[in-house]
């Protein structure tokens, strides 16, 4: 037996071909994951090229693959042997001892049969669940219980038989070996060899065979194919060092030695095993025992409980119905036939079931107050209309069922449920304890390697250093792959001159594509009749938390039958829930969104139309980017129907036209129709194609398309397959044809549909995002301090973010209050206003909301501050009231949950500014930490002094100093900026005022226009603008020089700066991080968001006199106003605003539009903040480090 000949012939020399009866029976895909490099068409295709006539998969650990590959090669004529190398732990698998547990044993089980499939369901699920120690582990025991139906390979060189022959324990090996034989039987337990011309391989080949021979077992030849083509292997050898994070000139790295794990020929293995051809034929003798039909076509739905007497479907008759009627009231013959016609196609389809089940848990969400609303076109069913799943009423906005429904639609129908995201967990949690836990699973999603992470990765790997690597990447335009990459000029250019280049690209090609990591699908949820571990295999969830998932991925599962379901979060939801929570707890206003008025008939809802029509969008879902913003302008939207008509349009393709809708809709063109038959089609669009749904009915109306056939139609040109594309519009061309229609109209059509039925939205599903998006303007526009409260607590945890927010609140004129440690809730907190405070009555209505209520700055959105921290210090405030000074707060708090940090985070932020400066409170911190800490102990202790005696005897007198102000010196500008410094470190946003404050004038006059002004119709125009740094991030560009990408802020936002190397090199030194800078620049916009690509960069002092200040003059005159308020008036609010001004109290941080503030202005306000030993008078405006030191209103919570 000449198993590694002294002169062998290279495998690659070896036809692809031929030779013996042979079967892959250990391969290993993509899936296992950064282990394997082959993708299952290529396995499936290459084991078919080869002439073999069966093939297995057996990835490590999981079976992340099963369905593509059984369904594949059943396609391909291949049998599919479904496998799996399992690890067996040396001892239990709950052993998890270092040094010990973490080198379990590979095993190689394929499934023979039915019962041997589900027992390797089991297996693979409780490893990963329950023995998950380094690797997903099973144990004896447990194989004991499953291996029924499992054919047993011994495994490779890290086999428990093989291990023990290599460290020269044959009798071990041997009783090993023959337990595995009596579980499994002797024709399914096989001593597997393996040559790759690995190092001690012969050697341990011949005692495997000796071994095999003694016990009378068989012995079977594998590959353990690791990639498909000896080519191949170089790219798997990157993507081990990928894994590994090591470079493939590492010495001891991880690595297969030699590039023999390919998928090879019979005759190649023949030549590999001369003298063992048994080992080959024994190949086929295990494939023939394989007899495994897998048959996915039956829905496994859960089981449902309908009440005595009701069937599935006469039950949800009888709920649609009294839906309706609750509703409606009367239910008129419309809604009658609508309802019956639904049904029946319900019926028809056999999906009683599956209504019934979305309408339990969504009646659950309801129930409980969690917002809720479908996407997608389930809310043109007037049956989910009816079983409160969808609050829009489909016959109102003349929404169709069929685009969600009809009798030829091949597979469940979708209804994708969006909960508020805060709460999206107890639906979850309903339905597993519903269901059972062992029935319901989140489900797996795998992330794969794109063109341009592959090229730095295997950058990385090959040893280049990011300068060498990133220039590669840049050339690869971002969303192509690396073929289409290599045709672009840069690219090529670069290929062609640098071997090193051209040496990443082939590589990165080879790896691109493959997955790379599994993750948690952010809504997909399984639920299953019975244990989804008899169906599906099961692992422990990729954020270590108790979830179970799916080891399938979503088409996978769907593929098998199971019912799959989207809950997913939604913050919008979120924010609305707690602007109403707000609204009914803080004002009295109970809120129904659902009936507050749809046009601008409606006062209120003219205010909310008008914000929409000027752009005025931050925070309002769906309607927030540049290029919406234009539409909106343009548009001038007067009712909802508009705004669903702009979210369907706002898409690539269908968004061509919009300026022609815009235009129809304010009567600026007049509405025409192609041909008289399609005007009760498109007459609510105003004869412009607007949604998916009429791409549907004019097929039908116009080539007599059925639904199935209209439905072919559409996914065709989503999936933009030309030859099929070709086809459909052959067969509509002849369709209309035969109904009389010209060629001319015909291709007119034709150029109607076509970029719609890919792109375009279901009127469906913009009817769902446009109504809540109405609502989110509604409440801003109206409610603005309530709903920037909920979106603040939203966003909290997001500097960038949380800062936009608070800017949008300074531009509606709604004040923010810094944290206080008196006042301040876990998040952000709505106060009541000075009248509700004094007993004086309340206003309720939408004016009193803008500027009379303080949005108050939460702890937990202090940096170095924890939950923990802040629940300790409320819960003290709430049991024995306000703190009085910093030593009070340190007395009293625990400070084994406050340390020296947190406690120095809350000065810099100004939580305690009622008890001194912030220079004063951090110089003095250590003492009263100190103090506070000999008081914790002395309670701890049980020690009492004198004056807790005093104390305990008489109750002691309210402090006076806490009934007046605490007076702090004025601040020199020096510290007033190393106040903001502290701000802008603890709360990732300048908040008392921002640096360029105080030289606004001086800002404006040098500046040609603000950032907020800027938008993409300005494009080509050059501008100069005042503001200061806010980050700067270097990018090397494809020849190797160093540009920048510059974050810009004025007075009225940000704006991204491009700075390209030769104007980077001249200004490096003045772009750095908080530096204020004269920049001058054109306007360019990338994905409709406006940029400045910067010409120069000049020093710039704030504190200039406004005399000496140069005043540009702008290439172009077209310096507007950024926004409705900053035309309303010098300080930049609306008429509520100033009609409530001077309200503030101590504390409260005045925010106008600084931009439109004179000097005089500013420095009144601040002489009035600073100076002095008294306190302001109630209608000034409020300083800044003054607080009167005593028991705050409560605040009412956000969160």
């Amino acid at each position: 037996m000449a198993l590694r000949p002294d002169s062998v012939t290279t495998t690659t020399d070896l036809p692809e071909a031929g030779g013996p009866d042979f079967v892959h029976l250990h391969v290993h895909s993509e899936f296992s994951l950064l282990d394997g490099l082959g993708r299952i068409p290529s396995i499936v295709a290459r084991a078919k090229a080869l002439g073999q006539p069966a093939i297995a998969l057996t990835d490590h650990g999981n079976l992340h693959g099963l369905m593509d590959f059984y369904t594949t090669a059943r396609k391909a004529g291949i049998k599919p042997i479904i496998g799996c190398e399992v690890y067996v732990a040396p001892r239990s698998m709950t052993d998890r001892e270092p040094k010990v547990d973490d080198r379990p044993y590979h095993l190689t089980l394929l499934a023979r049969d039915l019962d041997g499939y589900r027992n390797l369901l089991r297996l693979v699920s409780a490893a990963s669940i329950d023995g998950f120690y380094y690797k997903p582990r099973i144990d004896r025991a447990l194989l004991e219980r499953h291996a029924n139906g499992l054919i047993a390979l011994s495994g490779c060189m890290s086999g428990e038989v093989p291990r023990l022959l290599l460290d020269g324990q044959t009798d071990a090996a041997r009783r090993s070996a023959s337990w595995y034989a009596d579980l499994f039987g002797r024709d399914h337990y096989l001593i597997e060899v393996q040559n790759q011309n690995l190092s001690g391989q012969d050697a341990l080949n011949r005692n495997l065979v000796e071994l095999a021979r003694g016990l009378d077992l068989r012995v079977v030849a594998a590959n353990d194919a690791h990639y498909v083509h000896p080519a191949d292997h170089k790219a798997h050898d990157v993507l081990l060092c990928i894994q590994t994070g090591a470079t493939v000139d590492q010495k001891n790295r991880m690595a297969l030695e030699t590039g023999e794990f390919y998928l090879k020929s019979g005759a190649e293995m023949l030549r590999q095993f001369t003298g063992l051809e048994d080992a080959l034929s024994n190949t086929r003798f295990v494939a023939d025992q394989v007899d495994l039909t897998l048959d996915f076509s039956r829905v496994n739905l859960p089981h449902f409980e309908v009440p005595p007497g009701e069937t599935p479907s006469s039950y949800l008759r009888t709920l649609s119905f009294e839906g309706i009627q609750r509703r409606y009231g009367r239910v008129t013959d419309e809604q009658r036939t609508r309802l019956d016609y639904e049904l029946s196609v319900i019926d028809r389809t056999g999906y009683p079931l599956y209504f019934l089940i979305v309408a339990d848990y969504v009646r659950f969400a309801r129930e409980r107050g969690i917002l809720a609303m479908p996407r997608g076109s389930v809310a043109g069913s007037l049956v989910i209309h009816g079983l409160g799943v969808c609050d829009i009423d489909p016959l109102a906005y003349k929404l169709m069922f069929e685009r969600f429904l009809h009798d030829e639609r091949i597979g469940m129908p979708d209804i994708d449920m969006d909960f508020a995201d805060d709460r999206r967990e107890e639906v979850i949690r309903y339905v597993q304890e519903k269901y059972g836990r062992d029935r319901v699973a989140q489900i797996i999603t795998f992330g794969t390697m794109a063109a341009r992470a592959a090229v730095r990765d295997v950058g990385r790997a090959l040893g280049l250093t990011f300068a060498e690597v990133n220039p590669i990447a840049r050339a690869t335009p971002f969303g192509s792959s690396l073929a289409e990459a290599r045709e672009t000029p840069d690219l090529k250019d670069m290929i062609e001159a640098d071997p090193r280049v051209r040496e990443v690209i082939d590589l990165a090609e080879g790896v691109e594509g493959v997955a790379r990591n599994a993750s948690t699908h952010a809504a997909g949820l399984v639920i299953s009749r019975d244990p989804l571990v008899d169906h599906v295999p099961l692992q422990r969830g990729t954020k270590g938390d108790d979830n179970v998932v799916t080891q399938w991925p979503m088409n996978a599962v769907e593929q098998a039958g199971m019912l799959k379901m989207d809950f997913l979060g939604l913050a919008n939801l979120t924010i609305v829930d707690r602007t109403l929570t707000i609204l009914k707890t803080f004002q009295g206003i109970d809120l129904d969104l659902d009936t507050i008025p749809t046009d601008d008939s409606d006062p209120m809802a003219r205010t909310a139309f008008e914000m929409l029509g000027e752009g005025e969008t931050t925070a309002v879902f769906q309607l927030e980017s540049d290029g919406m913003r234009r539409c909106l302008r343009g548009l001038k939207p007067t009712k909802v129907s508009d705004l669903i008509a702009i979210v369907a349009l706002y898409r690539p393709g269908p968004m061509d036209n919009i300026p022609a809708f815009t235009a129809a809709k304010n009567g600026q063109t007049p509405v025409t129709f192609l041909h008289p038959v399609l005007k009760p089609i498109m007459e609510e669009t105003y004869g412009i194609c607007v949604y998916q749904d009429q791409v549907l009915m004019m097929v039908r109306e116009i080539a007599g398309f059925t639904w199935g056939e209209a439905d072919v139609l559409r996914k065709a040109m989503g999936k933009k397959i030309g030859s099929l594309m070709a086809e459909q519009q052959e067969k509509f061309r002849s369709r209309a044809r035969e109904k009389g229609y010209n060629d001319e109209l015909i291709s007119a059509l034709w150029e109607t549909i076509a970029p719609f039925a890919g792109y375009g939205f279901p009127k469906g599903h913009a009817a769902a995002y446009a109504i809540l998006a109405y609502q989110t303007a509604y409440l801003k526009a109206n409610y603005p301090a309530a709903y920037m409260a909920a979106v603040l607590t939203s966003v909290a945890g997001t500097a960038d973010k949380v800062a936009e927010a608070i800017a949008e609140c300074r531009r509606l004129g709604v004040i923010i209050g810094a944290p206080n440690v008196n006042r301040s809730a876990h998040g952000f907190t709505l106060e009541l206003p000075e009248a509700e405070t004094t007993g004086e009555e309340a206003h309720g209505d939408a004016g009193a909301d803008r500027a009379a209520h303080t949005i108050r700055f939460g702890l937990s959105g202090v940096k170095f501050v924890g939950d923990a921290a802040v629940e300790c210090l409320i819960k003290e405030r709430e049991q024995n009231g306000p703190f009085i000074d910093l030593a009070d707060l340190c007395s009293r708090l625990d400070l084994r949950q406050w340390n020296k940090r947190s406690l120095e985070s809350l000065v810099k932020a100004g939580a305690l500014d009622a008890f001194g400066d912030r220079a004063s409170l951090l110089s003095g911190l250590d003492t009263a930490i100190g103090t506070g800490q000999q008081a914790g102990r002395s309670r701890i202790s049980g020690q009492t002094t004198l004056f807790d005696l005093f104390a305990e005897a008489e109750p002691a007198a309210p402090v006076a100093a806490t009934n007046q102000p605490v007076v702090v010196r004025s601040l020199s500008v020096a510290e007033r900026r190393q106040q903001l410094t502290w701000e802008k470190e603890v709360l990732g946003l300048y908040l008392s005022e921002h640096p360029l404050t105080s030289g606004a004038a001086a800002l404006r006059a040098a500046s040609s226009c603000t950032v907020a002004s800027i938008s993409a119709e300005m494009v080509g125009e050059v501008v100069t603008i005042a503001g200061s740094v806010a980050s700067v991030r270097p990018v090397t560009t494809k020849k190797g020089d160093t540009m920048a990408a510059v974050q810009l802020e004025d007075l009225s936002g940000t704006i991204e700066l491009v700075v390209f190397p030769r104007t980077y090199q001249q200004s490096r030194t003045l772009l750095v991080e908080d530096s204020v800078v004269l920049i001058k620049g054109k306007i360019d916009a990338r994905n409709d968001t406006p940029q400045i690509v910067c010409d120069s960069v000049e020093a710039f002092d704030p504190d200039t006199a406004v005399d000496d200040v140069t005043v540009p003059t702008p290439t172009t005159a077209r310096s507007r106003p950024a926004n409705r308020t900053q035309r309303d008036g010098a300080a930049g609010r609306s008429d509520a605003t100033r009609a409530t001004a001077g309200q503030a109290r101590s504390t409260e941080v005045r925010t106008p539009v600084v931009a439109e503030t004179t000097i005089s202005e500013r420095e009144a306000s601040m002489d009035h903040g600073r100076g002095g030993g008294a306190a302001s008078p109630p209608d000034a405006s409020p300083p800044v480090a003054v607080v009167a030191a005593v028991p705050a209103p409560a605040p009412v919570p956000v969160a």
